[in-house]
């Protein structure tokens, strides 16, 4: 559907980079619930599954594990991902015609869709619907013998539109931070999982931060009208849009967030440019069959339908963050910080062994893989993976304990010595039989200055604020009585 084949040739090669890209993020993500799925939502996780599918209806949130609420299914619709985001990350079903290309694409939106829709607050971020949109869209990109088709390439450009666009929008009617370019005087050390680099970034000279938060307007308000415009304009909006995303990267772990926003951006780039990263021959293609095309277009006058609400919701002063408005997640609104947390509170889990607690007790902690614990260590580089228990371990230090029921189960399962929730932490203090009690506090935590870190070694500065969680065994009547009450024993 380009003006000729002259021009649906430059952007073959957009499509395979584009198509390899979402690929390796599914891989991703079907990876995280191969590791993850099971002991946050499984038979016996955090929030399970099957007490979920008895809770809500099916046409609510759409899942093939309604039917099939068991860790064995979990772990073979993740495999199932597995395997096929390898064979589009191979170029496999590329190979083999148009159907076959969104067979595989529908499969794998169907069977992420089922882990999402059933996840909970495990997967309720939105670059679970941001990489379902991309899914979906990517069924009718066709094969490498086909002529790329104008409207699914059009499509990823209007998802990379509404990220971008709701992201800078959010900012402008949240924290006034953003109005007097202060905000990554905070954003560096409070935001959910600091990297290696976050410590040197929040450390940068006043007019850096400024700058960055300049850039960062620029990107999300001016920068994506450029999508929609002719080449070269387009590809230069989509490079700045790469860059954008690669600083972010740089700076902290936002799950795959960032990554896949990159590979979004690729159907701005045409193949003038990409062929001198990847020097391809373009092969004789044939334009795709009648039917197909029908399809096509049926897909994009859904898409303009379902669209009103996301512009409506854009455009107004109440704008909604990473909202869904129906239950296939196609066509959402999106946005990311609208407000910046100060100051940065973590909670750290501890247990002890002692029969009776008192004064004198000594607590060990627990460690996490992702978020902050331990002052003296590194925070690690974990993005584009996504460690979701670590960060509903963020939300859950602005907040009390009774808004995430799911911190109670978690304090059980390490009474009990779950080998499966034990598998989500990094560091397990009672590897030979679980303690006997556990608790949780609460500590306000602070990036060292240059001089702390010269003198300590340490990267945080910690001061105790309170008790988060009182010390429980699980022989604490209140505390068995919650579990049993929610379905949990």
């Amino acid at each position: 559907m380009w003006t000729d084949i002259a021009d649906a040739k430059t952007y073959w090669i957009t499509r395979i980079v584009f198509q390899r890209g979402l690929g390796l993020t599914c891989l991703i993500a079907f990876l995280c619930a191969l590791n993850q799925y099971r002991p946050l939502v499984g038979e016996r996780g955090l929030l399970p599954v099957p007490i979920f599918v008895r809770q809500v209806p099916f046409k609510e949130s759409p899942s093939l594990f309604f039917w099939l609420p068991k860790d064995g299914a979990f772990a073979a619709a993740a495999w199932a991902g597995i395997v096929l985001s390898c064979l589009v990350l191979t170029g496999v079903t590329e190979r083999y015609g148009s159907w076959l290309v969104m067979a595989v694409w529908a499969a794998i939106y169907v069977l992420y869709l089922s882990f999402v829709n059933v996840g909970q607050t495990f997967y309720s971020f939105g670059w679970e619907s941001i990489l379902l949109e991309a899914c979906f869209f990517s069924m009718f990109l066709g094969s490498n013998k086909t002529v790329p088709q104008q409207i699914p390439m059009w499509l990823m450009r209007w998802l990379l539109f509404r990220i971008m666009l709701g992201a800078g929008l959010i900012k402008l009617r949240g924290d006034p931070c953003w109005h007097n370019l202060t905000c990554l005087n905070w954003h560096f050390e409070t935001q959910p999982m600091p990297n290696p680099l976050s410590w040197y970034y929040h450390w940068m000279p006043e007019w850096g931060h400024k700058a960055g938060v300049m850039f960062n307007h620029f990107s999300e308000l001016i920068v994506p009208f450029g999508y929609f415009l002719p080449q070269p304009i387009a590809t230069i909006a989509g490079l700045i849009t790469i860059a954008f995303q690669l600083f972010i990267m740089s700076s902290g772990n936002l799950s795959w967030l960032n990554f896949l926003t990159i590979i979004l951006a690729i159907p701005t780039l045409d193949d003038k440019f990409l062929r001198h990263l990847v020097p391809l021959k373009v092969p004789v293609m044939v334009h795709p069959p009648r039917p197909e095309i029908f399809v096509q277009i049926g897909v994009a006058v859904l898409i303009v339908i379902l669209s009103v609400p996301v512009i409506t919701n854009m455009i107004s002063a109440r704008q909604m963050m990473n909202f869904n408005f129906n239950p296939l997640h196609l066509v959402g609104t999106y946005g990311a910080f609208g407000s910046v947390t100060r100051p940065r509170y973590e909670v750290i889990v501890q247990g002890t062994d002692d029969n009776v607690v008192t004064a004198a007790t000594k607590w060990r902690n627990y460690e996490f893989k992702g978020k902050p614990g331990d002052p003296a260590r590194l925070p690690p580089q974990v993005a584009p993976y996504h460690l979701r228990l670590d960060w509903l371990m963020w939300f859950a230090a602005m907040s009390s304990y009774e808004n995430y029921p799911w911190f109670v189960n978690f304090i059980a399962k390490l009474l009990e010595g779950d080998k499966p929730v034990l598998s989500l932490l990094y560091k397990n203090p009672f590897p030979d039989k679980p303690p006997r009690y556990v608790r949780a506090l609460l500590f306000e935590y602070h990036f060292t200055t240059p001089d702390e870190r010269r003198k300590t070694h340490a990267w945080w500065k910690t001061t105790p604020v309170g008790s988060y969680f009182p010390a429980v065994s699980l022989d604490s009547p209140g505390f068995r009585q919650v579990l049993e009450q929610q379905g949990w024993l």
